[in-house]
């Protein structure tokens, strides 16, 4: 990772020793917010397309189609996928601004106070 400031760029080294956490919406080319039938409808096409016998000749079809395993059983289990979504790391830099603020919506909105229903006003 690399920052730009007024006195130059700065190399954060121990950044890249950093464990990276797999978006499995990206991965299912899905909303942060899909029904479970979005996201099984996109499992049975993504998987049709990378399976490794569709896939032969392609080195990465394999680690592909195991990504698209992994994210299902996440995203199609509804315990799993909440604690997903509560404990999932999310790198910034991977995101851009439209995709960040769709990601985190729910908390913008209540942290706006947008999302609190009939909570008492602070002030």
């Amino acid at each position: 990772m690399v920052c730009q400031g007024r006195e130059g760029s700065v190399e954060y080294e121990f950044y890249s020793f950093l464990p990276r956490t797999k978006d499995y919406y990206k991965i299912l080319e899905i909303d942060y917010d899909a029904t479970m039938d979005a996201i099984r409808s996109n499992y049975l096409r993504l998987a049709l397309k990378w399976h490794p016998d569709k896939q032969q000749g392609q080195n990465g079809a394999t680690l592909k189609f195991q990504e698209i395993n992994e994210a299902y059983k996440v995203l199609s289990d509804p315990v799993k996928r909440r604690e997903y979504d509560v404990n999932g790391v999310c790198d910034v830099e991977d995101y851009n601004l439209i995709e960040y603020l769709h990601r985190f919506k729910g908390l913008i909105l209540t942290c706006n106070g947008l999302g609190m229903g009939n909570a008492p006003r602070w002030y």
